[in-house]
């Protein structure tokens, strides 16, 4: 054996022993590290410029070793980046914990909107009398005295009119008292035949109490064409009660009078309270009423430009809170004005 050979053998062999030990200790140090900062010392320590290692590696000459070197340098490596990504790993679920919120405690509660009582049972109306071939026309709530009470033949001495019974703004314009302004505004415009319903927000100077309110939502119904007769409209008012009350609920139509209507009538249907014994919410009769309805007068025909002679029609305004509390056995007709969730969402 030459001199060349016994020295690359011997290079080897302290290059093995070496770097065996040398794995070993970084291994060791690397392993035991519980922070960043200690992985960072052992990488520098074991990896860096001035490391055995890289010395080692710097020095060797035969290839072998290197390759041993080398093989070692990858190990530790990558065992330096699993550690780290332990310490990472460990580090977030260390904050994660410390911030973790109880997702087992309540959160804050969403309510779901609904529509509103007076909402449902208007919309229940309109499809009754579109599936009926009636047109819904929207009205104006600011009207004047010439719509709602001139052209519906209340002259200046009715007391509708009177400043007790109804709101002015100014002179000749009121917050509207009905809804009957629409039909009159539709009449003026258009040529028989007229099938429309007008539903709305309107207006009255009355004292709360459990049938009455200042402002409360109406339908009314108008119906001109050739041959209109009091059968139509008793014909259509039962329609309308059994689509709202079902079978089972008395009704009655009894005569009236109206300025705007002749000859009036008016729907009853039997006290939800006291089926028809006699309470205060009934005011002891037994019955309370729905709307009023009749043939249009004559008078109003001729207002709006048509022939009596030719046409005919009937009218009804009922109030759309009077039939949910019917249709409900609401007591006070105040509740629905009070936005109290506990009542709106039963419904």
């Amino acid at each position: 054996m030459d001199g060349s050979q016994a020295s690359r053998r011997a290079d080897d062999t302290v290059a093995r022993v070496d770097a065996e030990a040398l794995e070993t200790e970084a291994q060791s140090a690397i392993a035991s590290a519980t922070t960043p900062g200690e992985l960072d010392a052992a990488r520098v320590r074991y990896l860096g410029r001035g490391s055995a290692l890289k010395q080692a590696l710097r020095g060797v000459r035969d290839r072998e070793a290197g390759q041993v070197l080398n093989t070692v340098r990858s190990r530790l490596e990558r065992a330096l980046a699993e550690r780290r990504t332990a310490l990472d790993r460990s580090v977030l679920e260390r904050s994660l914990a410390e911030e973790r919120l109880d997702i087992s405690l309540p959160g804050h509660e969403f309510r779901r909107g609904r529509l509103h009582p007076i909402t449902q049972i208007r919309r229940e109306v309109e499809e009754i009398f579109l599936g009926m071939g009636y047109e819904v026309v929207d009205g104006r709530e600011v009207e004047t005295v010439h719509y709602i009470f001139d052209q519906l033949n209340m002259g200046p001495g009715h007391v509708t009119r009177s400043p007790l019974h109804t709101f002015y703004l100014d002179d000749g314009v009121l917050l509207r008292t009905e809804t009957s302004a629409s039909q009159i505004r539709v009449m003026e415009t258009r040529k028989p035949p007229v099938y429309m319903v007008s539903l709305g927000r309107v207006y009255r100077r009355d004292t709360p109490e459990p049938k009455r309110y200042p402002s409360f939502h109406q339908v009314e119904g108008l119906a001109v064409d050739r041959g209109i007769t009091l059968a139509d409209l008793k014909g259509t008012l039962q329609l309308l009660l059994r689509r709202l009350f079902g079978d089972q609920r008395a009704v009655r139509i009894r005569t009236s009078f109206f300025p705007f209507t002749e000859p009036s009538v008016e729907a009853d249907v039997e006290c939800f309270i006291c089926g028809g014994a006699g309470c205060r919410v009934c005011e002891q009769e037994g019955w309370i009423e729905v709307g009023g309805a009749g043939l249009v007068d004559e008078n109003v025909l001729r207002n709006v430009g048509y022939d009596p002679e030719e046409v005919s029609g009937f009218a009804f305004g009922w109030g759309l809170e009077r039939i949910f509390m019917l249709r409900h056995g609401l007591p006070d007709i105040r509740l629905l004005w009070q936005n109290d969730l506990r009542l709106l969402e039963q419904f």
